[in-house]
């Protein structure tokens, strides 16, 4: 389905961490808009929804809803931390172009 980096689970850690969340995972999902067509959504989710796909890496939980499933299929899930700032980075092959800001697609 998609592959996890280490970094993006140590940075999954730390937000569960930080936000006192012992249970549940990090959502992943698709939706319509950002400036290319569609955007990515990543938040803490307390619960997994009865429809979700599961992808367990490090002993983190991923939440990817079945309409974005498509969209997000063997991408893999990164997260980097520079001058710029840190954030989520998405490496998907289903997607045929992205704009500046790395978050949305076509």
């Amino acid at each position: 389905m998609i592959v996890v980096s280490d970094t993006a689970i140590a940075a999954v850690k730390e937000a569960m961490a930080q936000a006192g969340q012992h249970e549940g995972g990090l959502r992943i999902l698709v939706k319509e808009g950002g400036c290319a067509g569609y955007q990515y959504v990543v938040d803490l989710d307390k619960e997994q929804r009865s429809d979700d796909i599961v992808v367990e890496a490090g002993g983190i939980r991923f939440f990817i809803d079945p309409a974005s499933r498509p969209r997000l299929e063997g991408m893999t899930l990164g997260y980097k931390q520079d001058l710029a700032g840190a954030g989520f980075t998405f490496e998907n092959p289903n997607a045929t172009s992205t704009c500046g800001c790395q978050k949305s697609f076509n």
